[in-house]
């Protein structure tokens, strides 16, 4: 339904409520003087003003001045009533300077007071002097002086919207019957005009929502980064919300609920802190129900010490399909206002749509996953069934050749070939486990650590050494097993830049190795080219690998090297599995 459909009833535009409003006008002028009767018009033109434009807070402000002008009066003001029923929820002035309003400060609340009175007890109210009314409590600290003052409630659809105030009758005069009767007719319209603007507004504000909620289902359907997806509906609920931040928050590793994403001025001090679970906030959100809070920096709930900074929050459950994949919070500023019930019903179901596209993008991923490990699986087959098998019969052929070669060079080339040949299919089963492992096994496993030793060991040494994994390294090897491998590597590749010499390293980590004693075991081989360990070195090094080595009931040892007729060092590190 559009905004120009959802007219309530005494809109102009409607022929019916033009008619009901043009009566009731007429039956508060019948009987009154010509003098209010001279006023027609400009109460005619007064209407028409009001009723100019849809925008709500711009219509309260030139309804106010509309006023102002109609009755004469140095001051207007429309207190909005808000949705308790107790208080004033806005409170837009006229006459007022922004000087004025900075030294006066806060608006009033409308619980105590003159104000309070009309909003508990709604009439028409006409003040020779304001000041010596029983109800009047006072005016704040640098309030302009008001002495003569005109009240009317303003209804929307039949309902209180709030209060239509007039003070200070120019000339220093008092306000009179023919101003009230003015004042009354002109609120019946800006109750039809405000009730056009807040039909209007809730259409624009469900619209904001909803284009919202296709940015962020984009965002996470794109297939792009989850992190940044996360930020999206962070920075998105941030912005309709009006609020000071945006942050999701997920299901923390030790309980309780972690900021894994902030939209913020300030990000960093938001992100990864953890609601702890039991606090009484995780429960409800956790069980699917958003929690409503008036002011964070004082509601015991609010546990963290962020809430300190903050005001009204919402925090919303992010649940689809009796799943809670975690919350949404939208905290606005210390003393900024509520959260009205359309901004939380409207907020619940934004919660409830990134929740969907959150579900709906981690589905999507793991049809791509899947769609990657079969893809893996299948050239792993290949790589197996086809490219070893023919190259082990192709090392077959050659080793048949080598035998019957009589001639020396030839013996040695193929033989060299060969070995080549072995290397080669080892390396190709190293990939074939790679292939075959999880997601999780390959960004923190043993291969990744000890390629990124080797890596750093390239700087200084000034190349790269070479390197052979044997067996499914990251699925056998332990993690206690692979912290110590990787120190005894780190060593042995420092001491082979430090004392080796060395033109050439080959670093093999062997998953598939068995000891003496028979038990399955890593072995973990650095061999280098280099001098040698002189008689009487230093043994500091080596001593510190057989340390960790016996510590996990395994051996090192030390050999001869790959240089020419042994020359160099080969250390040989093992532990059991």
């Amino acid at each position: 339904m559009s905004v120009e459909d959802a007219r309530e009833p005494g809109d102009r535009d409607d022929p019916r409520g033009l008619l009901e409003a043009a009566t009731q006008a007429t039956r508060s002028l019948q009987g009154l003087s010509t003098e209010l009767t001279a006023r027609v018009p400009q109460l005619l033109e007064a209407m028409r003003s009001v009723g100019t434009g849809l925008e709500l807070h711009s219509t309260l402000d030139r309804i106010c001045e509309t006023a102002a002008e109609l009755a004469d009066a140095r001051y207007a003001a429309i207190g909005v009533i808000d949705e308790e029923g107790d208080g004033l929820s806005d409170f837009v002035t006229y006459g007022v300077t922004e000087d004025q309003a900075a030294l006066i400060g806060r608006l009033p609340d409308g619980r105590k007071g003159l104000l309070g009175a009309l909003i508990q007890h709604p009439e028409s109210v006409l003040l020779d002097d304001l000041t010596t009314d029983p109800r009047f409590a006072g005016f704040p600290a640098h309030h302009p002086p008001m002495r003569s003052f005109l009240g009317v409630p303003v209804r929307v659809q039949g309902e209180i919207f709030g209060n239509l105030y007039l003070a200070e009758k120019s000339g220093g005069a008092e306000f009179n019957d023919y101003d009230l009767h003015m004042v009354r007719v002109l609120a019946t319209e800006a109750g039809i005009a405000i009730g056009n603007a807040r039909l209007y507004e809730a259409a624009r504000q469900r619209e904001r929502w909803i284009d919202g909620s296709v940015a962020v289902t984009t965002a996470l359907l794109a297939g792009g980064d989850a992190d940044k997806a996360l930020t999206v509906v962070a920075e998105q609920a941030r912005r309709l919300a009006d609020s000071a931040a945006g942050m999701v928050l997920l299901p923390a590793e030790e309980g309780g609920l972690e900021i894994v994403a902030v939209s913020a001025d300030d990000p960093a001090e938001s992100l990864g802190v953890v609601i702890p679970p039991e606090s009484p906030v995780v429960g409800r959100l956790l069980d699917g129900e958003a929690v409503f809070v008036a002011d964070s920096a004082s509601d015991q709930r609010m546990s963290t010490r962020l809430a300190k900074q903050y005001g009204p929050s919402m925090l919303l459950p992010l649940h689809s399909g009796g799943r809670v994949l975690g919350a949404l919070a939208t905290p606005r500023a210390r003393g900024a206002k509520l959260f009205t019930e359309a901004e939380r019903t409207l907020a619940t179901q934004f919660a409830s749509q990134a929740a969907l596209a959150l579900m709906m993008a981690e589905a999507q991923r793991d049809r791509e996953r899947l769609a990657v490990y079969e893809d893996r699986d299948r050239i792993a087959r290949d790589l197996h069934d086809l490219v070893i098998q023919r190259l082990f019969a192709t090392g077959m052929m050659l080793e048949s050749a080598q035998r019957r070669s009589v001639v020396p060079e030839v013996r040695s080339g193929v033989g060299k070939a060969v070995d080549e040949l072995d290397v080669t299919i080892q390396e190709i089963r190293t990939a074939i486990f790679a292939l075959q492992q999880g997601p999780a096994e390959a960004p923190s496993g043993l291969r990744t650590r000890v390629l990124r030793e080797i890596n750093m060991a390239a700087v200084p040494l000034g190349f790269k050494p070479a390197h052979r994994f044997v067996g499914p390294v990251d699925a056998l090897v332990g993690e206690l097993t692979g912290k110590n491998l990787i120190a005894a590597l780190r060593e042995t590749l420092s001491n082979a830049f430090r004392h080796a010499q060395a033109s050439r390293i080959e670093v093999v980590v062997d998953a598939t190795a068995e000891l003496a004693d028979g038990r399955h075991g890593v072995r973990l081989s650095v061999a280098d080219d280099g001098v040698g360990i002189p008689e009487g070195g230093r043994r500091s090094g080596l001593r510190n690998l057989k340390r960790r080595a016996e510590s996990l009931g395994g051996t090192s040892e030390c050999g001869p090297g790959i240089g020419p007729d042994g020359g160099g060092t080969t250390v040989v590190w093992e532990a059991p599995l």
